[in-house]
């Protein structure tokens, strides 16, 4: 009788759960026999491992052979058991040694002819078997750059099973041609088809559009410096054709580098759904997801199937989720955005199980004012009937807009601005040097708090730790009583103001601060002056 194990990482969304392949052997007809809770993928690596052993030159034990994934009330599934599989046969059969195998973490879907083919979530995968205490890692060479990302990891990337058994052996190690000269088929398994143009996800390898094509919109141009500043979440509203949509996509590319940390949350819901682009093992720039109107809910905030996958709002973690035309979203799809506005995670729970999702996000919605989109516009000639336009404007629920904080009317562009007239306006490298500025003045304010944005900070300790100048608040205060602004309402002002007083380099927020940050919110002048050149001053 023979008995060998090797381990590899089952993922659960986007986080991992170490598994234990354990082989047996004993004496009786040949049979292969795979428990564990195995999907429909892993149940067929039988095959795909018996025929990639017996091409890399080994021999296929001819007894019982009974193959078992530990723990087993974990759900598992994917072609990246593989290898682990593959190794731990061999070392039941003493063709590998087992010790050198029991500590050893692989992933890797085999080919039929021993080729090791990379997988998606390789990076949260080997972040779970990081943490939970192994050091060492075999996956795919395609992969070998993402598994490195994770620090005091030793990785070994192999290109076939015929190689990896060398290793082990300490045996002279194979060289692998490639099949042809072509494309390489093998990093099919890095990209998903489809999956980056269903959601609108844009990579941008060329970096962001430019801020300084958007003609005119000074007030929308403030507002979009101002949430990128504090992570405000936004409203543009105006008729068709007058820069909702360009001022939006030009909003990734005003947030600050992600950082290490983020970097690697961003690039490990990435990897899972399968969008993370061969060559590029680490996103180092916010991303910017657009999904069309006719998304559903799943598609939105996750789900699918079995155990939930992520959805456009975790592909949008720690960057912008754009809706544009948001009244056509269904508002059962938009009412699910409320948890994650504000709480930054998603927990959906499924008859799989119940998962949590990174959902960090920064949104902007744009919206039309009417079906027709010339209501309210001069020489417009709507035709909708007002309840048209109440049902229209009605489908952007309260609750959801009681948590956006900045709501700005886009109107038509003036032909002046239009034809360059007005001086071309700030460049997004100039804007995005101050949204940084403001950044680290918020992150040295909350360097003792878990907080880093003023967007995140709660209500209760914004009143009660930073007050601002006395009076600046009479304002909103008397919006409160008069019912046009609710007590979630007068915080997110209140963190407004202080991205304001931020962008402009005051200590705290003053009224003129606060003032601007009330017409942001409600969208009545209050007397403020927005300078044609951007931000607040």
């Amino acid at each position: 009788m023979g008995f060998a194990r090797a381990c590899s990482v089952a993922l659960v969304g986007v986080e991992g759960v170490v598994v234990e392949v354990q082989a047996d052997l004993e004496p009786g007809i040949a049979a292969f026999t795979l428990v564990g809770l195995p999907d429909k993928s892993l149940t067929e690596s039988r095959d795909r491992v018996r025929a990639a052993v017996v091409n890399s030159g080994a021999e296929w034990p001819q007894k019982k052979l009974t193959v078992g994934l530990s723990p087993a009330s974990v759900p598992k599934g994917g072609s990246g058991f593989d290898l682990a599989v593959a190794c731990a046969v061999l070392g039941a059969s003493e063709r590998v040694d087992a010790r050198a195998i029991a500590d050893l973490v692989l992933i890797g879907e085999l080919g039929l002819d021993g080729r090791v083919r990379p997988v998606r979530g390789v990076l949260p995968a080997v972040l779970a078997a990081a943490e939970a205490g192994y050091r060492q890692i075999v996956v795919p060479e395609q992969t070998a750059a993402e598994a490195a990302l994770v620090p005091g990891i030793s990785v070994l990337g192999v290109r076939s099973l015929r190689q990896l058994i060398a290793v082990l052996n300490d045996e002279p190690v194979p060289a692998e041609e490639p099949v042809s000269d072509g494309p390489d088929p093998m990093l099919a398994g890095l990209m998903v088809p489809g999956a980056g143009v269903g959601t609108g996800l844009a990579h941008c390898p060329h970096g962001h559009p430019d801020l300084a094509d958007v003609a005119g919109q000074h007030l929308a141009r403030t507002a979009l410096e101002i949430a990128a500043a504090g992570g405000h979440h936004l409203l543009l509203s105006g008729p068709p054709g007058a820069g909702k949509t360009m001022l939006a996509e030009r909003l990734a590319g005003l947030l600050p580098p992600l950082t290490r940390r983020e970097s690697l949350e961003v690039t490990a819901v990435h990897s899972v759904v399968g969008i993370l682009p061969p060559g590029q093992p680490l996103v180092h720039r916010a991303p910017y997801c657009a999904p069309h109107h006719s998304a559903t809910m799943p598609a939105l905030v996750g789900g699918g199937n079995g155990l939930p996958r992520p959805g456009a709002v975790s592909l949008a973690h720690r960057g912008v989720l754009f809706l544009d035309e948001a009244p056509e979203f269904t508002v059962k799809a938009l009412d699910a955005l409320r948890q994650p506005l504000e709480s930054g995670q998603v927990v959906i729970a499924r008859s799989g199980g119940v998962v949590r999702l990174p959902a960090r996000f920064l949104m902007v919605l744009a919206a039309n004012p009417c079906p027709c989109g010339r209501h309210s516009t001069q020489g417009g000639g709507c035709e909708c009937p007002p309840a048209v336009i109440r049902r229209y404007q009605a489908r952007l629920s309260g609750p959801l807009l009681d948590r956006v904080d900045l709501r700005v009317r886009v109107d038509p562009v003036h032909r002046a601005d239009l034809m360059g007239r007005g001086g071309r306006g700030e460049s997004s490298d100039a804007v995005a040097d101050r949204v940084q500025q403001a950044r680290h003045r918020a992150a040295d304010r909350l360097r003792d708090t878990p907080w880093t944005v003023n967007s995140e900070i709660p209500g209760h300790e914004l009143r009660t730790r930073w007050p601002v100048q006395p009076g600046a608040l009479n304002g909103p205060e008397r919006d409160m009583e008069r019912g046009l602004l609710t007590a979630r309402g007068l915080d997110r002002v209140l963190r407004v103001a202080w991205t304001v007083a931020d962008l402009a380099g005051r200590d705290r927020p003053e009224p003129q601060d606060v003032d601007l940050a009330l017409e942001l919110r409600t969208g009545v002048p209050r007397g403020t002056t927005i300078p044609t050149g951007g931000g607040p001053r």
